[in-house]
């Protein structure tokens, strides 16, 4: 991998990094030492694969926690543009936690609490709330997850898909702005429990008679059954993590988890615009 411009010690990644976290750290260290000034255009990505001596798939991936971490964003017809630091705040969701390398299911965990009262009201306020057209889409995606799994995918960017056509049902766009800021978390989080229950069939199948549960209420619009159904739903998913053996935290499971343990909540990221939002 090429060298970056930065030579700050500080900013060099773990010696068991990935690519993916190498690239970021040095990104992000260039961002922060002004080689790449605010609101200016990061390079293409043509030219950071040649510059960092990785795959395309690497580069996508680090800017993608780049903007989970507030450092860039999207712009339309700019690219991937820097953010002002002084603006991009993040709350950290490791803050204060003990290190994954004791307990690499920790910050997994702790994301499930998160969610799980986040869940439990947003599955409630769909249920009263969605319309027809919304219940469509949220039965496609639980469909989706199904279909991506039988074709040999992880289901990841389904199952989000299905908790976020639930948010919007919602009515009520903080839930969506938030799911979409804890993406970053969320996306490894929800990896992590899905390769873990995709190694045993009962596990799998508990996970889709959940989800089918948390539908039927929504569709039925029973709030208290869908509140249930979602609490539920997250309360099984840590349970079913924590009783994840030991050879489980090893290699690509060990990094999402470290990963997740460090993960930041960012603003700028997945919101929606105010003069697009819904009101209940």
């Amino acid at each position: 991998m090429a060298t970056s411009r930065t030579a700050d010690p500080a900013a060099r990644p773990a010696p068991d990094a990935t690519l993916a976290d190498r690239v970021t750290a040095l990104i992000a260290a260039d961002i922060r030492s002004r080689a790449y000034p605010v609101n200016t255009r990061l390079p293409s990505e043509q030219s950071m694969t040649e510059q960092y001596g990785v795959s395309r798939t690497v580069v996508r991936e680090a800017i993608a926690r780049l903007k989970s971490e507030g450092l860039v964003e999207t712009r339309q017809g700019s690219g991937t543009v820097v953010r002002d630091l002084k603006v991009s705040d993040a709350f950290r969701l490791g803050l204060g936690a003990p290190s994954v390398d004791d307990d690499p299911a920790r910050g997994v965990l702790r994301i499930l609490e998160l969610r799980r009262g986040i869940e439990a009201e947003m599955a409630a306020l769909a249920a009263e709330r969605r319309t027809a057209a919304e219940m469509t889409q949220i039965q496609q995606a639980l469909r989706a997850i199904a279909a991506a799994v039988k074709e040999g995918g992880d289901g990841v960017q389904e199952d989000l898909a299905f908790h976020i056509a639930i948010s919007r049902a919602a009515h009520n766009a903080h839930y969506t702005d938030l799911l979409g800021l804890l993406t970053r978390a969320l996306h490894d989080a929800i990896r992590l429990t899905r390769t873990n229950e995709a190694r045993r069939a009962d596990l799998a199948a508990q996970v889709l008679a959940e989800h089918e549960a948390i539908c039927e209420a929504i569709r039925s619009r029973d709030a208290a059954a869908a509140r249930t159904a979602a609490f539920l739903h997250m309360h099984n998913t840590a349970a079913r993590i924590e009783q994840a053996d030991k050879d489980f935290w090893t290699g690509d499971s060990r990094a999402m988890a470290r990963r997740v343990e460090r993960a930041s909540i960012a603003g700028g990221e997945g919101r929606t615009p105010a003069r697009n939002r819904r009101r209940p």
